[in-house]
């Protein structure tokens, strides 16, 4: 009988010290983060992390299977780019999955509206590229520096008409800013 009691002792003491030991590692991580000013990210499961990848790199094949390396992570690029941007979802998967309804459905990236596209992949080399590439860019946040305000592109052979301020070609898409053509931009292009 003494034994138990002595046990159970043992066992509230360390139940006791664990919760206290807790409560002051919590305390202390607040005031660190209050003081420095800090934030520190929301924490991502390994499942989220793992969808996130899922839906990077079929946008990437999608929209640029068949590109050069650059052309894919522009393309990588661009869409981290929207979910850090306030107009944009949080999130990889929803801004890939993004649609507007007005008077017809507009998606953000053509490929998703087209229902015949959105099975897995066909080459599954493109597709392990375009993985391989969202890993990079998604995980060790690769970039390229003259794309870090891109938020939208399109295929060179189309001419959407958009009054955005261009950034360049890689690949067979052309790159834009949010920001609209000043005409000061436009007559220094001359």
């Amino acid at each position: 009988m003494e034994k138990t009691i002595r046990a159970l002792a043992l066992a509230v003491g360390l139940l006791f010290a664990v919760v206290i030991l807790q409560h002051i590692t919590s305390n202390k991580f607040q005031a660190l983060k209050m003081s420095a000013g800090v934030s520190f990210p929301d924490v991502v499961t390994i499942k989220t992390r793992e969808k996130e990848l899922e839906c990077l790199a079929l946008n990437i094949y999608r929209e640029a299977g068949y590109e050069p390396f650059e052309g894919k992570v522009a393309v990588a690029q661009v869409t981290l780019n929207r979910v850090a941007h306030p107009a944009f979802p949080k999130d990889v998967c929803g801004v890939v999955y993004q649609k507007t309804t007005t008077i017809r459905t507009i998606c953000q990236f053509s490929w998703y509206c087209d229902s015949t596209h959105r099975n897995r992949p066909i080459n599954s080399e493109a597709y392990k590229e375009s993985y391989a590439v969202a890993k990079k860019v998604l995980l060790e946040n690769f970039k390229l520096d003259v794309l870090k305000t891109a938020l939208y592109y399109h295929a060179d052979y189309v001419n959407p008409q958009w009054k955005l301020e261009k950034i360049g070609k890689i690949g067979t898409h052309i790159f834009y800013n949010e920001k609209p053509r000043t005409i000061e931009r436009i007559y220094a292009k001359f």
